[in-house]
């Protein structure tokens, strides 16, 4: 096997956001030429992100403009479309890098190319914000146990985290439970009876257009997102991306030759072929997806929210709260435990690197550690003092009609504002973590959250006696933290054969899931083994003893 090198991305949150990004060196002509890491002179920087960003609006925005104000610094943004790893190798192929670069899982290519600058020096002599907020979990920055060098600044993955946010799950219209009188939604079939009794008693919406029982995003990477990763939450086998990992042992699992999954997907199965499971799930595209959504149509989905959030947000905008969506912990059967909120502890991994196109690396690594200091991380997550904030008694306080635009004009206050734009772009605190003045850095306590929520969202949640949808699910402290963090957040070198194997089982997963899906059910159990007798022979296991090297290996790098 070729020299392990792990270079990968922690999750979450702030979820419009997607970050940004350029190209090439600064075209800006206007930009006034500094001296290398000087002050606060006005200086553009070119920066690419593999996430998309809809709402992104220049640095016009109010956060944007402070950042600017403060730094002098400017950014020449691109955001990604479609597949990003596409564009992300075109850029590799061109030789032509952005200054700053947020490629996620596909940094390696870079790494590879030579194109990305080692950053522990520039870290140690201008970056004391990054270092304090890292403290000794910065040895997790390192990129191997070959190879020590910090290519990226962790963004995704924040220091301290504590799992308060629910965003995942089974959704389910409020009005579908309020009308079913608020069951108990534990299992599958508590899930399903929900969606069923809706559409018995309203097969039409007001309009008479036929409502959609459950309908799934399965657009080419939201395949994994809505209708191939839930197979393994609802058996107990937590947030890994496409493997399993066995605790003890560190060894690793294509996930869909594991316990339940086989009749996670006959569920699936049965719920197309009686009718609740929308017939145009495996064809329709992402925008069809939303604007379903968007309709009040569909009963029951399985994602995450920022995977719907535009479309929701339409629905409050019109103000048809009943049809938005609570978040349910559901398992195969009572037999498993979700653990969906097991923590990963700090996984390092994706983020923000310097390329050798930087034109001043000391300026760049100079403005991301402004990004990462407490004044910077306050502004990133609440917005300007006065503004969209106030302090009462010593406490950030959202004003009830800042609060209005964020629950129900949420896009528009975002471009507007630009908050949580810029979080994902530095070193940072997790929910939970306290700041110098005894506040949180994030929004994200309980009573936030709460806050954040309509009102009948909490009609519903009173009613399970619950205050933040996270009541309903079993928190991480019933859990041990991963030491592999996870193993969606492991890249490997694209020029190892564990890649070649790991695309080859998923085009194979991906062509033949909706296929047992949509399926007569009498074909269900010969056309699920014929599914695993096709990863077996295309290298399966082999792909499997591969990465638990990786994993072992990642292990070994972050806790030794």
């Amino acid at each position: 096997m070729n020299t392990r090198k792990f270079a990968a991305m922690g999750t979450t949150a702030a979820l419009t956001m997607g970050l940004l990004a350029g190209c090439g060196g600064s075209s800006d002509k206007n930009v006034t030429p500094t001296v290398e890491g000087d002050g606060t002179a006005p200086i553009s920087f070119s920066f690419f992100s593999a996430d998309p960003n809809s709402n992104w609006n220049n640095m016009q925005d109010a956060v944007g403009k402070k950042i600017t104000e403060d730094t002098g610094v400017t950014l020449n943004a691109e955001f990604a479309v479609a597949d990003p790893s596409q564009k992300l190798s075109l850029i590799v192929a061109s030789g032509e890098y952005p200054e700053l670069l947020s490629a996620k899982g596909d940094v390696d290519k870079f790494v590879e190319a030579g194109a990305m600058l080692d950053l522990t020096e520039l870290i140690d002599k201008h970056a004391p914000n990054i270092k304090k907020v890292y403290g000794d979990q910065i040895k997790r920055l390192r990129y191997s146990n070959e190879d020590q060098s910090i290519y990226v600044i962790p963004t995704y993955s924040a220091v301290g985290t504590k799992n308060l946010v629910a965003g995942g799950g089974f959704e389910l219209q409020h009005k579908a439970v309020k009308e079913a009188g608020y069951p108990e939604i534990k299992t599958l079939q508590d899930y399903e009876d929900v969606i069923q009794a809706y559409i018995d008693k309203n097969p039409t919406d007001a309009d008479g257009n036929p409502n959609i029982g459950m309908t799934l995003n399965a657009d080419d990477w939201h395949m994994s997102i809505t209708v191939t990763n839930p197979a393994a939450e609802v058996t107990g086998k937590s947030g890994d991306g496409e493997y399993y990992i066995d605790p003890e042992t560190y060894e690793a699992t294509y996930h869909f030759r594991t316990d339940g999954e086989k009749e996670y997907f006959k569920w699936l199965n049965h719920m197309y072929d009686i009718g609740l499971l929308d017939k145009d799930t495996f064809v329709q595209k992402n925008d069809q997806y939303l604007a379903k959504i968007a309709s009040g149509r569909v009963i029951g989905m399985i994602d995450a929210d920022w995977g719907y959030a535009e479309a929701e947000n339409s629905l409050k905008s019109a103000g048809k709260y009943e049809d938005t969506y609570g978040h349910y912990s559901v398992t195969l059967s009572d037999e498993y435990k979700d653990n969906r909120m097991q923590s990963t502890g700090f996984m390092s991994g994706w983020g923000v690197g310097i390329t050798t196109s930087a034109k001043d690396p000391v300026r760049a690594i100079k403005f991301l550690d402004y990004l990462a200091s407490e004044e910077a991380q306050i502004m990133n997550n609440w917005g300007i003092e006065g503004e969209h904030y106030n302090v009462e008694d010593g406490k950030r306080v959202v004003p009830a009609d800042v609060q209005d635009r964020i629950t129900n004009d949420n896009a528009a206050f975002s471009r507007e504002s630009g908050i949580g734009f810029y979080s994902l772009m530095s070193a940072r605190y997790g929910d939970g973590v306290e700041d110098s003045t005894g506040n949180y850095y994030t929004k994200n306590s309980p009573e936030m959250i709460a806050s954040n929520y309509t009102e009948v969202d909490k009609e519903t949640l009173a009613a399970y006696n619950a205050t933040t949808w996270m009541d309903l699910f079993p928190n991480e402290d019933e859990f041990p933290v991963k030491p592999w963090g996870a193993a969606w957040n492991i890249a490997v070198p694209s020029s190892d054969k564990v890649t070649l194997l790991s695309s080859r089982v998923k085009d194979i997963t991906w062509k033949r899931i909706p296929e047992i899906v949509v399926s007569d059910p009498a074909d269900f159990d010969r056309l699920w083994e014929a599914y695993q007798q096709e990863l077996l022979d295309n290298g399966v296991e082999e792909m499997e003893e591969g990465f638990t090297g990786y994993v072992q290996d990642l292990v070994k790098l972050w806790n030794d």
